[in-house]
């Protein structure tokens, strides 16, 4: 039977099973509460069991002393609960409230998923994890110094590692890297967690997301997000490319508009092939989005992607009485020296 966790001093309340973090309930439910490693050992989970029994698995973390536990301190990141609780711990509610952090990771992965996208997932250490929130970014810094934005394609439940989704450009120097002489195992700093483009996870509004190309990195976070935390809002997904090959992974929202009957799969292409034999919308993205919505003012409206397409969105939206408070958007910046984020 899952035990009821009150949290103050914001009031909120989750349930957490007897084997599961109270962490990892608090996520499952949609909070945000502060962590670092996950494993026990950095303290940045810490927070004061007001009311209430917890154990850990086994040994007392090393993150936490015996005079804090005398406290009444544990650490959430391990902690069971063993009956009903009160925590008093500060919430995470917004982007800006995530510290920055300077990382050395490990190139994990490199798949090819079409022919000018390379996944890079990156390994953090062992003892270290990056909080951040869905659809923000990290920057890679290189070893010229030189710093390049990508954004990041899972979502804060999945952050066992950083997933990437790098289209190439040419004489850009580091895709060019990626795409030409990475190899798994090397090593890379990164600095983040960046960006406020996040999900409104309050609003009562149904969603529009609109993706450019690989503007899809981190719309896919906020959609795997928002399914992670049952929010049944409709939800409506745009993906605005040139031809059938660079939808690269289209088998993906095909799979959840199977799956979850409050969200819809459009994908535009723009210069479709012949050999691609398409019968979907072609077209610019931005006009089938304004086709579909001619009134745009109960929607909050969401797009990633190169700043032409953005812009385009924004305006054809505004036309039709979108506020620009529900507008939330990813411009990807291309040329030397940053390359976009995702890109």
């Amino acid at each position: 039977m899952p035990y009821t966790i009150r949290v103050v001093p914001s009031g909120h309340r989750f349930e957490a099973t007897a084997d599961e973090s109270l962490l990892a309930a608090a996520q499952r439910h949609g909070l945000i509460l502060p962590y670092g490693c996950r494993n026990g050992a950095c303290g940045s989970c810490k927070g004061r069991v007001v009311s209430g029994r917890i154990a850990y698995p086994g040994e007392a973390p090393d993150g936490i002393g015996p005079a804090e536990s005398e406290e009444g301190y544990a650490l959430f990141c391990q902690a069971r609960a063993r009956g009903d609780l009160t925590l008093e711990v500060s919430e995470i509610h917004a982007a800006g409230e995530l510290p920055a952090q300077r990382l050395a990771v490990r190139v994990q992965a490199l798949e090819r998923l079409a022919h000018d996208v390379m996944r890079l997932a990156l390994e953090l250490p062992r003892d270290q994890r990056l909080q951040f929130l869905a659809g923000q970014y990290i920057e890679i810094i290189t070893r010229e110094g030189h710093r390049r934005a990508f954004s990041l394609a899972n979502a804060p439940h999945d952050d066992g590692a950083l997933d990437l989704h790098v289209r190439y450009v040419a004489g850009g120097d580091f895709t060019e890297h990626v795409f030409a002489g990475m190899r798994v195992g090397e090593v890379l700093q990164i600095d983040g967690p960046h960006g406020t483009f996040t999900l409104r996870e309050a609003s009562p509004r149904p969603v529009v997301l609109v993706a450019g190309g690989t503007g899809f990195a981190p719309i896919k976070g906020l959609l795997e997000h928002a399914f992670h935390l049952g929010i049944e809002r409709p939800l409506h997904l745009y993906w605005g490319v040139r031809a059938r090959r660079d939808l690269y992974l289209a088998d993906l929202p095909a799979a959840w508009a199977e799956r979850y009957a409050h969200f819809r799969y459009t994908p535009v292409l723009s210069e479709p092939l012949p050999e691609d034999a398409w019968r979907g919308r072609t077209g610019m993205v931005h006009d089938a989005v304004a086709a579909d919505y001619p009134d745009a003012s109960g929607l909050d409206l969401y797009a990633a992607g190169p700043p032409v397409m953005v812009r385009a969105v924004h305006d054809a939206a505004s036309a039709r009485g979108l506020p620009e408070a529900q507008f939330y958007s990813d411009p990807f910046e291309w040329g030397a020296p940053k390359d976009a984020p995702g890109s």
